[in-house]
């Protein structure tokens, strides 16, 4: 009896060995048609929103001789067309996998010859929700390949896509192909700190530069912060003298000319943030009598956390009841705005910590004679909005100044027309709360679009890292552990839980790199390529035709494009050993890893 239910167990045992090797094989097979299909060694990213390359796909050589016709009197586009030709001729970019396995070859066809660009309105300027639609058509046949944009910003978008379907030395063109393109959100980007640690004009032009590559197209720049004030601005030069790291580590109005100028031709706006009240520490070298708490021990011994005077080293609070503040800010605000063309000001308004405005005797008055917090920040919000409106600006604060728990502002006084909130906590549900309550925003949950978390804190003597038996800094010991990684970014829904009315709201979503422990050594790796997986979720989505999420079909085609863009000079950090690329498939898993 035990014999024969051994011999049993033993044939059974072999059936299911060659059926998991039969499974496992069409598996193989199935991800090796994925492979096929999905990363043919050609790509555009972001994935357009149509793209037709039907079935056998055909590659014809690109000419020598190829130029681009286009409407020249357009002085970004202009701009933007000889930087592609350039491009396109010189690249003779190598995929990681052979285009030759997949794709016919056509070395008989006529080279395309000329790529054709019309522009249906060429004075539409580069603001929020501007039309960047495009469509390209480059036809089988060779000769001449068509694209037509609504708009300047658009034809640059087309151009970034042909510029990707063209590979090889000598190059060779995608041909019979058909796209139709425009993105899902009008706000997609990223958002750098240069108050914590300094970045040169040239980083922040390669960070632009891959930008426009990627379809991002706004340079969130947050300027100042209590640690340095590194802008020149003309009417209060003090500031940047008395309050940056130094004269070698300042932005004088012709670096901020340079940058807001290459943006344009980047088709990139470049959006400023002058934070205050909160996070102005560093005005304080220049003007100690209206800043609170300045220069300070931010959480000194004994004292509770609720009564701490900054949430991290770095304090400092302008004061809403000095006069004098509000002649220096409106003097920023009026040069910002004359250095900056975008239509958006970014003023902060966030983490407003209770214990720096009750470190100032005026203040304290104001609260022994019945005033509160909330009431001083919106004495602050009443002295300042009007003036930012004035100036023919959308004012975006920080989604603390109405959604905080303990220093908040009233509804009425940020008129929505006028307003822009972008969240950073709580996930979906302060979008939910933002949106529900009429109000436009953009998205920058910290739990997913954060790209300094899980890098550990800047605390030089943190006992939470003197651990031997496990450590508490498990998720990277930072206040928004762990590492954000580019599937979690890309899986983000920025609209979910929201009602069709409520979604019209999202702007879009920006990812943030702040830079207590980034500075220019680094500024590539810890962007890119998580920023590459925020544009093509906020270009084209994150779901493919069915409605199922692609990030699995995403990982091949974001190795290709990682490599690209370090060719083109892009520090990006790799997302898999090169291994996994060279076998489709085998990094993979059949089973859950929760």
């Amino acid at each position: 009896m035990f014999s024969a239910f051994n011999t049993f167990n033993a044939s059974a045992l072999q059936i299911l060995i060659i059926l998991s090797l039969l499974l496992a094989s069409a598996a193989q097979i199935s991800f090796s048609s994925s492979q096929s299909n999905s990363n043919s060694g050609v790509n555009v990213w972001p994935k357009p929103r149509n793209f037709s390359w039907p079935q056998p796909q055909q590659a014809n050589l690109l000419s020598p001789n190829f130029t681009i016709t286009f409407p020249d009197h357009h002085k970004y586009l202009s701009s933007s067309v000889k930087r592609y030709l350039q491009l396109i001729l010189s690249e003779h970019h190598l995929p990681l996998v052979n285009p030759s396995s997949f794709i016919h070859i056509n070395t008989s066809a006529p080279p395309l010859l000329t790529l054709s660009v019309t522009v249906a309105d060429l004075s539409a300027p580069l603001h929020h929700g501007v039309d960047e639609s495009y469509t390209l058509t480059i036809p089988i046949a060779g000769g001449a390949a068509d694209l037509a944009a609504q708009t300047a910003w658009g034809a640059m978008r087309g151009l970034e896509t042909f510029s990707q379907l063209v590979w090889g030395d000598p190059s060779l063109v995608a041909v019979g192909v058909y796209v139709w393109d425009s993105p899902l959100f009008g706000h997609r980007g990223v958002m750098l700190d240069t108050s914590r640690n300094f970045y040169g004009v040239q980083d922040i032009l390669r960070t632009i530069e891959a930008m426009s590559a990627n379809k991002l197209n706004v340079f969130h720049w947050h300027i100042t912060d209590s640690h340095s004030f590194p802008l020149m601005v003309p009417s209060e030069p003090e500031l940047a003298s008395k309050g940056s790291y130094g004269y070698s580590m300042q932005y004088s109005p012709a670096d901020v000319t340079k940058i807001v100028e290459f943006g344009l031709e980047h088709g990139v706006r470049v959006l400023p943030e002058i934070d205050s009240p909160g996070h102005t520490g560093s005005w304080a070298a220049a003007y100690p009598d209206i800043v609170t708490c300045a220069n300070m021990f931010w959480w000194p011994d004994g004292v509770d956390w609720a009564d701490r005077l900054a949430s991290e080293p770095g304090t400092g609070h302008l004061n809403p009841l000095n006069p004098k503040t509000y002649q220096v800010l409106k003097n920023i605000i009026r040069d910002v705005a004359t250095l900056f063309p975008e239509p958006f000001y970014h003023g902060g308004a966030d983490e407003i910590i209770p214990g720096c405005w009750k470190a100032d005797p005026t203040i304290q008055s104001f609260l022994s004679e019945g005033g509160t917090l909330s009431q001083l920040l919106e004495h602050f919000v009443n002295s300042t909005f009007p003036y930012i409106v004035s100036l023919n600006r959308t004012v975006v604060y920080w989604e603390d100044v109405l959604l905080d728990d303990n220093i908040k502002v009233q509804s009425t006084a940020l008129p929505q027309e006028h307003t822009i909130l972008q969240t950073w906590n709580n996930g979906h549900n302060n979008t939910k709360r933002i949106v529900s309550s009429g109000y436009r925003v953009i998205v920058s949950s910290s739990e997913f679009y954060y790209l300094d978390c899980g890098h550990g804190d800047f605390l030089g003597n943190d006992s939470i890292y003197d651990q031997q038996t496990g450590s508490e800094a498990k998720d990277g010991g930072s206040w928004c552990g762990p590492f954000k990684t580019w599937q979690t970014i890309y899986n983000y829904d920025i609209t979910y839980g929201l009602t069709e009315e409520e979604v019209k709201l999202v702007l879009g979503g920006e990812v943030a790199l702040w830079s207590e422990q980034a500075d220019p050594t680094v500024l590539d790796v810890r962007i890119w390529p998580r920023a590459s997986a925020v544009a093509e979720s906020l270009w084209s989505g994150n779901r493919d035709e069915k409605g199922m999420k692609r990030y699995a079909e995403a990982t091949d085609r974001l190795n290709e494009w990682r490599s690209r863009i370090v060719a083109r000079g892009v520090g990006a950090e790799p997302i898999q050993p090169l291994w996994c690329v060279r076998n489709p498939g085998m990094c993979n898993t059949f089973n859950s890893l929760l």
